[in-house]
Order: C-alpha cells, then sequence, then structure tokens
C-alpha cells in the first residue's frame, strides 16, 4: 500500500538574525518550496531527492520524515523529493521552506494533523539534528511556515510577534553559496549588544530600522560588503539587510525606490539574480490530501 502526500513551504528574508542572540525576526516571501512524499508499508529507510541537485545534501529532509513517523509512532518506508523556487544556500531560508514542507506532505501522506507550531518545531528538530542550521532557525520556520512577519525567541521556540504587511520585496542573490553552518558564529556573538537593539525595534513593529541596523552589523561581523546596502538607502530605500549568514541581500521597497534599486543592483558587478517578490502572508498548506484515511 502507498501513501502520497504533497504541500509547499515559502522562503523568508531576514529582520533580525538570531545568530547572536538568539532572538530573531524574520518575513515570508512569495517563493516556495514543493514536498512530494510517498511512504509504503514495511521497514525500510526514506530516501531524498532535491530537483535538480544531484549531489545536495538531502539528510534534512530525510530526517524530517523520520521525525513525523516517530511523532505518530509509525514505521514505513518510503521516499521524499523536494523541488523549489528559493535558491539554496543563500539566506533565503531554503532549509526552513523544505522542512516545513515535507512535514506538512508527510502529514498528509499519513492522513494526520498537528498543532501549527509543533509542526515547525519538529522541523527545527531536523535542521539540529542534521547540523544544517546553529541555532534551529525557528524565527525562520515561523516565518516560512505562518507567513507575514514574525518575532521570535529561538532558545525558548516562542513567537513572540506575528502580523501581515504589503510590501514588495527585492532581493540580490549572489551566485556564490553561503551555508549557514559555516558561520563564524564567535565573530557574530561580539555584536550581540547592537543585534539585541535591531531586536528591540523589530518587537515594537519597526522593521525596516532593525533589517537595515541588522544587516550592517552582521555584514561587519562576517565579512559581507555593505555596498548593496548603502546602494539601496541612496535608492530611498528604509528597509535593507543581509539575509540570514548571506550572501543574499533583501530590500523593503515602495513603487519609487524599486526600481532605482534594481537598476544599481544590477550594475554591482557580482554574478547573481535580481528577484522581484513581496511579502506572504498567508500559511504554507498541504496541496492534497493524504491517499488514504487509515494505515494497515
Amino acid at each position: 500500500m502507498t501513501y502520497t502526500g504533497h504541500a509547499y513551504a515559502l522562503g523568508a528574508g531576514t529582520i533580525v538574525n538570531a545568530i547572536s542572540t538568539w532572538k530573531g525576526a524574520a518575513f515570508a516571501v512569495d517563493l516556495k518550496t514543493f514536498a512530494d512524499v510517498e511512504l509504503n508499508s514495511g521497514l525500510g529507510k526514506i530516501s531524498g531527492t532535491i530537483e535538480g541537485q544531484p549531489e545536495a545534501d538531502t539528510r534534512l529532509i530525510e530526517r524530517t520524515v523520520e521525525l513525523v513517523m516517530q511523532y505518530f509512532d509509525v514505521q514505513m518506508q518510503g521516499s521524499v523529493r523536494t523541488r523549489s523556487e528559493i535558491p539554496l544556500a543563500s539566506g533565503l531560508k531554503s532549509s526552513s521552506a523544505a522542512a516545513n514542507a515535507t512535514v506538512l506532505a508527510t502529514l498528509d501522506a499519513l492522513a494526520e494533523e498537528m498543532e501549527p507550531i509543533d509542526a515547525v518545531k519538529l522541523g527545527v528538530q531536523a535542521a539540529l539534528d542534521v547540523g544544517v542550521s546553529i541555532t534551529g532557525a525557528f524565527d525562520d520556520a515561523c516565518a516560512s511556515f505562518f507567513g507575514g512577519v514574525v518575532v521570535t525567541d529561538n532558545k525558548l521556540k516562542e513567537l513572540e510577534r506575528r502580523e501581515k504587511k504589503e510590501k514588495d520585496v527585492i532581493i540580490f542573490a549572489p551566485d556564490r553559496k553561503a551555508f549557514s553552518s559555516a558561520t563564524n558564529v564567535s565573530r557574530s556573538r561580539l555584536i550581540a549588544p547592537w543585534v539585541d537593539m535591531a531586536y528591540m525595534l523589530a518587537l515594537e513593529g519597526n522593521y525596516e530600522e532593525a533589517m537595515t541596523l541588522n544587516g550592517f552589523l552582521y555584514c561587519s561581523a562576517l565579512g559581507f560588503d555593505t555596498e548593496p546596502m548603502m546602494l539601496a538607502l541612496e535608492a530611498g530605500v528604509k528597509g535593507v539587510t543581509l539575509s540570514g549568514t548571506g550572501p543574499s541581500y533583501v530590500a523593503l521597497v515602495d513603487n519609487v525606490s524599486c526600481s532605482k534599486l534594481k537598476e544599481s543592483w544590477s550594475q554591482l558587478g557580482i554574478s547573481g539574480s535580481l528577484i522581484s517578490t513581496k511579502i506572504y502572508n498567508k500559511e504554507a498548506k498541504k496541496l492534497a490530501a493524504g491517499s488514504n484515511n487509515e494505515l494497515t
């Protein structure tokens, strides 16, 4: 007997990076990761595939399926396959999106439900288990799952604030990759007092000020160029930052600053992609009901 499930979750941009203080903030963007899970009766392993990335590490999505099955005390074998609109290892929360989409697709295959916050925490645990995240990225995972803007305490795994916000987003995603697990944590911790200031701004709803302060701090700590941020400020942007641990930059724009910033970033002389999107205010979701209501 075969059971299938399908779902998607969202990419996200940083407001406050949680590596320094375990407290962070992020916003979902209209870039999706899709997951397809197929489970079969019997004992065996879960094999993962990432479309278009034959050499990519699939441990996260495989571990996520395993944790969902453990949660419901189910033993099965099968596969999980993801495909994504989000550039991998670019600071745009591709790992959080993959974990969330895989949780939902596995729930769909099992015809089961979980409290949304528990589903998020399960994906965070999978990321910690396989070492693709330093804090578990609870802030990124909440943005990816719930949509909108979120502010979180990653150590306590508490969602402090969540709201919808209508805003266009421009992303500059350099072709180089930067994996969170390779980040210089000690240097990030040195800027903690100032990152706390950014976090307090985010708690108060001053997201653009928070992300710009965050960007200059983390660019300095992690060795990224601040020129993309300066160009954004010159274009009239109020909120711009290094997303995650880089290398992407994200900016919240209006009609005037959007065209100016795209022109400026296109002339940086750095190989990469410009992505026009928006804050996505809806939740991640299943795409189909589970094929069966009971497991045998």
